[in-house]
């Protein structure tokens, strides 16, 4: 589930935590970032939870238009296709998704005012009345729905941010991401592709001895930059003059730390790769000068460790 770009964000954020604070040990730093790992992974299964509910919701109005004093001909006989969808069947009737949102102690009750605003809107939209028009019953239909829910009623959802903040101090910033990975596992279920739950790192679906454990890649890394941190920002201090200092923030030091750091630990990784993949981090957490200064500067120091041979790569073209 958690990619590699990801991961790098969960060790900046831990990382600047710690500069910020200047009172971390590594071993509170390791399990600050276990714990920003696992609650993306949460998220995910606490947003997959609301599958259910929104179909409770949907039946229970279909219930009380029923048990009108005088109900129209539609109200007695009610299109069932949504409050019958085979997506929340399929959940309910997962014994170990069940038990995980159990064991978890994860619940949407508190929340059926939340519910109930994002049923109505949903009953609003042209995307849900050509769904309800239309004759076709299947599995790959309800995902398909669901995408549009997901991508159209959560996204940039002001009340369901602030649920999520007081749920989990890590659960607001991950949102977009959780979102979209249960779109991915929507997607997967309308193609027939068999149901399960992501495991928590990307290296857990692929198979072979040679495959690095993304685990370890972020364990590591965070590792060698707390380290690493004094002599890589001493370097960076001492490479810029005048005018750069009054551009150098803070968040790109962290950045630059990182990627020394990545550059000199992981031999299997290219250097070109490291300094891509900080340079494009810096668009979301530093300056819009940030990316051409940590580009020129990260790159610069590179090649002074590659000049120092402290830069050591497996495989041809990684330098």
């Amino acid at each position: 589930m958690l990619n590699r770009r990801i991961l790098r964000i969960k060790a900046f954020k831990v990382l600047y935590s710690n500069v910020l604070s200047g009172n971390m040990s590594l071993s509170q730093a390791e399990v600050m970032l276990d714990q920003a790992c696992e609650a993306t992974r949460d998220l995910y299964i606490y947003m997959l939870g609301i599958v259910s509910p929104l179909t409770r919701i949907a039946r229970e109005r279909i219930e009380a238009a029923k048990g009108k004093f005088n109900p129209t001909e539609e109200e007695r006989n009610p299109n069932m296709k949504f409050a019958d969808n085979a997506l929340a069947r399929l959940l309910d009737e997962d014994a170990d998704f069940q038990k995980v949102f159990a064991k978890k102690k994860y619940s949407w009750l508190p929340y059926d005012l939340l519910l109930k605003k994002i049923m109505t809107s949903v009953a609003s939209k042209d995307y849900y009345a050509a769904y309800m028009a239309s004759e076709e019953r299947s599995l790959a239909e309800d995902c398909k729905l669901f995408i549009r829910i997901f991508e159209e009623e959560f996204v940039d959802s002001v009340e369901l941010e602030q649920i999520l903040e007081e749920k989990s101090l890590y659960w607001n910033s991950d949102l977009a991401y959780a979102l979209t990975w249960c779109c991915k596992t929507f997607k997967s279920l309308a193609k027939g592709e068999n149901w399960s739950l992501l495991p928590l790192y990307n290296s857990e679906l692929l198979k072979g001895d040679d495959v690095e454990s993304d685990k370890y890649f972020v364990r590591k890394l965070l590792q060698a930059s707390f380290a690493g941190y004094e002599k890589y920002s001493a370097m960076v201090a001492e490479s810029v003059v005048g005018w750069e200092k009054e551009r150098l923030f803070s968040t790109d030091v962290v950045l630059i730390v990182m990627g020394l750091a990545e550059v000199v630990t992981f031999p299997t990784i290219p250097v070109k790769v490291t300094i891509n993949e900080y340079v494009e981090l810096s668009k979301f957490f530093g300056t819009p000068k940030s990316r051409s200064f940590v580009n020129g500067l990260l790159d610069r120091l590179v090649q002074n460790l590659v000049n120092e041979g402290l830069v050591k790569k497996d495989g041809k073209g990684l330098l």
